[in-house]
């Protein structure tokens, strides 16, 4: 009698088990990708979809999520945030850095550079109003927020898990660039600050916005050290202009008007054919409006033009594309890389997170701060000088003496790190999106960070 009732308990389990395995794939096969338009053939799965993060406001994020090219259920989760504040991590960091495929024409080709060969790659879009995320209540876009933007983000990723339970217990990397030098580690200290069960074990940010005076104020060394403006206009930098007083301007935040003088003059001798965020870089000379603003919210300049990026605005506004995306269109006219709608609250900018680098490494998270050193935007010389302060405020010494690292048999860049969860780098000849114009020695930093390796000292 015991060994039937054993066997009757048994069969129970396995039915209800067998019933959660169903729901569980159900819920998440609902956002399986069986084809985007014009890819090449690949062997791993792709989703995207709406996480609700707000069921009052109906405000939703949409998130594409590429599983690793090969033993994905081995591999660590990777979420991606591009910055803006207000700008596409699909259309940006997918699309045009380090996701599986890039547009050309009316087809995907394949990028042998792919993040996805080291990882499970999680793109999302945010905050609401932000490529295919939105509100249904739209008077949300008039004044958005980090704390608003980490509070969502958090949300995002606990309902992300309950669609996809597999991946909650593995280990959690939170990467981004740019503006993503807030919204990183402002939603990895939330993580912590709310005990959240995820499995976080480090940030990587590239070319981050870390404090404002120190990032902005390197620009004008940057640009006359790299021969792009007179001595004369350097001095002006450093006399007329104080980056600093930008946002406590009475006018809209705007420029001092000497300032602002100075700053069209450094762009008359900088000239429109160079690319502030690589200055080595070809500009392509596009005739599609769709150009990138990222932080020159800051400044009087011309937008950047980047041909990827209009070929990616073309191709995410296609209708076929949306409908395997299983995306749409809420209250705008088209998919943008940055938002037309979207308000920030740009005295965020000031807002330092140095201090918070230094709180993560406390509560042993590991940090990678990396420079494409081509940036004249957000140049590594600010960065380096923050992340030096900030091992000394912490009292870290240096565990690996600064030196060049390695990608093949080239000199891929310099790194140094401090202690044990600590560390700096450059990518050599890359720009402010370092995964665009140095593929490979990105994904040698990126393949380094995941494994919690040194960067290679020799040549391969």
């Amino acid at each position: 009698m015991l060994t039937q009732a054993w066997l009757a308990m048994a069969a129970i389990i396995y039915v209800l088990l067998v019933i959660c395995s169903i729901t569980v794939e159900s819920v998440s096969e609902a956002d399986k990708i069986m084809v985007l338009p014009g890819q090449p053939q690949v062997n791993f799965q792709q989703f995207a979809g709406y996480i609700r993060v707000d069921e009052k406001q109906d405000r939703s994020l949409f998130y594409y999520f590429v599983e690793a090219e090969t033993n994905p259920s081995s591999k660590p989760l990777v979420l991606w945030l591009n910055g803006g504040p207000g700008c596409s991590s699909i259309g940006a960091g997918a699309f045009c850095e380090h996701g599986p495929f890039k547009p050309s024409g009316q087809i995907l080709v394949k990028n042998d550079y792919s993040w996805n060969k080291e990882a499970n790659m999680l793109y999302l879009e945010s905050p609401a109003g932000v490529g295919f995320s939105y509100s249904a209540n739209q008077s949300f876009y008039a004044s958005v927020d980090d704390s608003i933007t980490a509070q969502d983000n958090l949300v995002f990723l606990e309902n992300w898990f309950n669609k996809f339970p597999e991946y909650n217990n593995r280990d959690l990397f939170i990467t981004g660039e740019s503006y993503g030098g807030h919204y990183v580690p402002q939603l990895a200290q939330l993580i912590i600050q709310s005990k959240a069960k995820f499995n976080l074990k480090g940030i990587a940010i590239g070319n981050p916005l870390l404090e404002f005076n120190t990032d902005f104020n390197a620009r004008g060394e940057y640009l006359w050290s790299h021969g792009l403006v007179s001595d004369a206009t350097y001095e002006l930098f450093n006399h007329v202009c104080n980056y600093s007083q930008i946002r406590r301007q009475a006018d809209k935040g705007s420029l001092t008007p000497a300032c602002l003088g100075v700053i069209k003059q450094a762009s008359r001798e900088i000239s429109e054919f160079i690319d502030s965020y690589d200055v080595t870089l070809d500009v392509c000379l596009s005739s599609v409006g769709s150009q990138a603003e990222v932080l020159n919210h800051l400044q009087d300049t011309k937008k950047i033009d980047v041909c990827v990026e209009d070929e990616t605005h073309n191709y995410l506004n296609r209708e076929d594309v949306h409908k395997a995306f299983h995306a749409r269109l809420v209250g705008v006219a088209e998919w943008s890389i940055c938002s037309d709608v979207l308000h920030y609250e740009m005295q965020n900018l000031e807002i330092p997170t140095i201090g918070v680098l230094g709180s993560l490494v406390k509560s042993g998270i590991r940090v990678l701060v990396y420079s494409g050193d081509q940036d004249s935007v957000v140049p590594l010389t600010g960065t380096r000088t923050l992340v030096n302060g900030l091992a000394k405020e912490l009292g870290l010494t240096t565990t690996v003496p600064y030196r060049v690292w390695f990608e093949g048999r080239q000199v891929g860049g310099w790194t140094q790190v401090y202690g044990d969860l600590l560390s700096f780098a450059t990518i050599r000849g890359a720009a402010h999106e370092a995964p665009f114009s140095q593929p490979e020695r990105s994904l040698v930093l990126f393949n380094a960070f995941l494994g919690g390796k040194t960067l290679p000292e020799g040549a391969l």
